[in-house]
């Protein structure tokens, strides 16, 4: 629906929501109090852990509170809700003018990079928020050999990042040329589907004679941008199960974090606006939208000429991986690179509103599973309570990829079990708030 609609910028709202929690890891420490004065761009939440990432303001303005909002994946977190000042306010726009083909890495050190990254705030923006300078930072322990663009962007309707390869081109080759230096890796592979020829194109003339940087073109399907399966499609490798991609030398970033990293290095500008597709009949106005972070849902719903008559589901991200949300307050996070709106008779259509019935055994949720896990063992584990078991059958090695629920005859929830037990065992190991 929206891979021909070019990105559009949303004007800044009258307030935004910077949750403190956006990122894989320790929460931000907020740098500011009620009724304090912000400019767009400054750091607001500070990151005291390594494995975290610093938050800033998108806007200029005043801090209305710091107070508790929803949030898609923990319910609630803490937030900084900034008031916005019209007057004062610069609208910020996208920056891919500003990058020319040939760029040159060579002028900026590996230190430099790595600074940069770290206080812009960037994390993986596909969806797992990974802190991104934790990834790209040299380790003798762990040397990286290969750094993996993930251009698959293989979730139905989503095609944010299929418009930012080919609108904002050569400011993705700079981030990746920047990526490179700093992760110290020989070589760059892009993957990306075959269903993206435009976009493919586009990367190739933009590469030129660079030999050490190629696009693999991968299969259309389902989940080719999970980064185990994109690892094992392109070089044949194995995370091992608990692993990460650096202990096997490969180094996975995503093509918004890219993007992202030539503005931080290049223009000093922190992660503060990102690309969303926001999509589905339910909505007036399908398309791609360069939005401030902290932005409320129901904000965008409102300038995307609001939803038709019979919307009835909202989802933060894809029909398969997102999070059905309740409230239209929710703000647009780093990690949110969709919103799905639903139409009463595809809700009412779809399985998961149909009569649950018992698990008839007949093992189709084990053949389409990825990462070759029994799904309704863990899922069971979990509604019983049991997250020992679950976790003997590799709770945490699921990608939540929502196949086993897509196929499973018996209209059991399989993939919704799993992260809630994956949530559940995070509090109980007391790394998210109860």
């Amino acid at each position: 629906m929206t891979e021909d609609q070019p990105i559009k910028v949303v004007p800044h709202p009258k307030s935004v929501s910077i949750l403190l929690s956006q990122h894989t890891g320790v929460i931000c420490k907020p740098l500011v109090n009620k009724r304090d004065r912000v400019t767009a761009g400054q750091m607001i939440g500070k990151a005291e852990a390594y494995i975290s990432a610093p938050v800033h303001s998108p806007v200029t303005g005043t801090v209305k509170d710091i107070a508790l909002q929803p949030h898609a994946v923990l319910g609630r977190e803490m937030a900084v809700v900034i008031d916005t000042d019209a007057a004062a306010d610069t609208p910020i726009l996208p920056a891919s003018e500003q990058f020319t083909a040939g760029f040159d890495s060579s002028s900026f050190s590996t230190e430099q990079i790595c600074t940069a990254v770290r206080n812009a705030g960037i994390v993986g923006m596909g969806g797992a928020g990974f802190p991104t300078p934790v990834k790209i930072e040299p380790n003798p322990k762990m040397p990286k050999e290969i750094l993996l663009v993930n251009a698959c962007e293989c979730e139905p309707f989503i095609t944010c990042d299929y418009r930012v390869m080919i609108e904002w081109t050569h400011q993705v080759m700079a981030g990746i040329k920047l990526a490179q230096k700093a992760s110290e890796c020989r070589r760059v592979v892009i993957g990306i589907e075959d269903n993206k020829t435009r976009a493919a194109e586009a990367l190739r003339q933009a590469i030129g004679n660079d030999s050490d940087i190629q696009v693999a073109i991968l299969k259309t399907k389902y989940p080719q941008g999970g980064e185990r399966q994109l690892i094992r499609s392109l070089l044949g490798r194995t995370v091992p199960t608990g692993g990460i991609p650096p202990m096997i030398g490969v180094c996975v970033l995503n093509v918004q974090t890219c993007a992202a990293i030539a503005e931080a290095v290049v223009l000093q500008r922190p992660l503060t606006h990102r690309v969303v597709t926001i999509t589905g009949r339910a909505i007036a106005k399908p398309g791609n939208y360069y939005v401030p972070v902290g932005m409320a849902v129901g904000d965008l719903v409102q300038h995307c000429g609001g939803l038709t008559d019979p919307a009835a589901r909202v989802i933060l991200g894809g029909p398969m991986m997102g999070m059905a949300i309740a409230d239209l307050s929710t703000p647009i996070t780093k990690t949110g690179g969709a919103l799905t709106f639903l139409t009463r008779k595809e809700v009412t259509e779809a399985k998961y509103q149909q009569r649950q019935t018992a698990c008839i055994r007949c093992g189709r949720c084990l053949e389409v599973c990825p990462e070759h896990l029994n799904p309704t063992r863990i899922a069971h584990s979990v509604k019983a309570a049991r997250l020992d078991i679950a976790q003997d059958y590799f709770l945490t090695a699921c990608i939540e990829c929502g196949c086993c629920s897509y196929v499973c005859p018996a209209k059991i929830e399989l993939s919704g079990y799993i992260k809630t037990g994956k949530i559940l065992l995070a509090r109980q190991k007391k790394k998210i708030p109860s």
